[in-house]
């Protein structure tokens, strides 16, 4: 294993020193196996690379203060790849298969694993493919499911960071009765061209309306949209098309430990200038801060272009909090890694 800097870790792929990979054939799934090469061997004909039978998930392991290695709520991204898979005609994954893929995959890259007060966590990519040959539009005969691991670092090193946000007119992420509820590949090669013009034009997020009246904000390209009220309440939207994000879930959970109502409904676009504060939330960051978002000459400012709100952040801090080992875990939210 090489040395590595942890301080300097990014959100990008470091080859570690191995992954799980799981097959299923006639009905069942075997027993898998630790594989050190990075590369599969797949059928021209896959029905993944034909007719986008790819699914993943994104959770994280944490190596806490009293020195354990817990998983982050590893039983909700179990259950929503569950929920994509029956979308996508592919077989489930057990849960108690894809927390053993997940904790079996950690253990044999335990070093990799970023040690406590360095920011850095271990990002677990749990992937699931049609791995058998199709020609005819139709379900694969085989699958694979694979767990791969990466040592990640803090995203932000200096704070929560304010970002812009830019709404297009010309591309929407998800049809109303599509996909935009599961956590399918297509989803983001979808959505590569207005984050790479959203990022030529100086924006780091894209902000989606709704596909079919763009009068309702739905989510950004990668992050589920979360907002303050004027009240103090916890509002984020409600539709058919968002991903079901784990990290809202937590968000809203803890708001209402804090005493702060949580209001989970339509959120139209002109309500954007009555909100305090606005973020975009999802496992990598847990919560970016929006201080201003773009709609062709429209320009909303919201909080501060230096610092998040102060709701943010206390909830940022909890988050962490939890998944540090430093604030107790109550709702039985981390996994104990046993022998690493």
């Amino acid at each position: 294993m090489k040395q590595i800097d942890w301080k300097s870790l990014g959100f990008k792929y470091l080859e570690t020193n191995c992954h799980i990979r799981y097959e299923w054939r006639d009905g069942a799934w075997d027993g898998g196996e630790l594989v050190d090469s990075p590369y599969i061997n797949l059928s021209i004909a896959a029905s993944c690379l034909h007719y986008g039978q790819a699914a993943f998930e994104g959770l994280k392991a944490f190596r806490c203060k009293d020195g354990a290695v817990r998983l982050f709520r590893p039983e909700a991204n179990a259950a929503r790849m569950g929920s994509t898979a029956r979308r996508t005609c592919m077989p489930e994954v057990p849960q108690e298969l894809f927390l053993e893929a997940c904790e079996r995959v950690i253990r044999a890259n335990a070093d990799f694993v970023p040690p406590y007060g360095t920011g850095g966590s271990l990002y677990v990519r749990p992937l699931l493919i049609g791995s058998g040959a199709q020609i005819g539009v139709a379900p694969a005969n085989a699958y694979t499911f694979i767990v791969m691991v990466v040592p990640v670092g803090a995203y932000y090193k200096g704070g929560l960071e304010p970002v812009r946000a830019l709404i297009s007119k010309d591309y929407d992420r998800a049809a109303p009765l599509g996909v935009g509820h599961v956590k399918v590949a297509g989803n983001y090669a979808a959505s590569l061209y207005a984050h790479e013009e959203a990022k030529r034009a100086g924006f780091p997020v894209e902000l989606y309306l709704d596909a079919r009246t763009h009068t309702y904000i739905e989510e950004f390209a990668t992050s589920n949209f979360i907002a303050i009220s004027a009240k103090g309440h916890y509002v984020t939207p409600d539709s058919h098309s968002v991903l079901p994000s784990v990290t809202n879930n937590t968000l809203q959970v803890i708001a209402r430990d804090l005493g702060i109502e949580v209001e989970v409904r339509p959120v139209a676009f002109d309500e954007l200038p009555e909100f305090t504060e606005i973020g975009a939330c999802g496992t990598a960051v847990v919560v970016t801060p929006v201080w201003q978002i773009v709609r062709g000459e429209q320009v909303i400012t919201v909080g501060s272009e230096s610092e998040a709100g102060p709701v943010l952040q206390r909830l940022y801090n909890q988050v962490q909090g939890i998944q540090y080992g430093e604030i107790p875990d109550k709702h039985g939210w981390c996994r104990l890694v046993e022998g690493v």
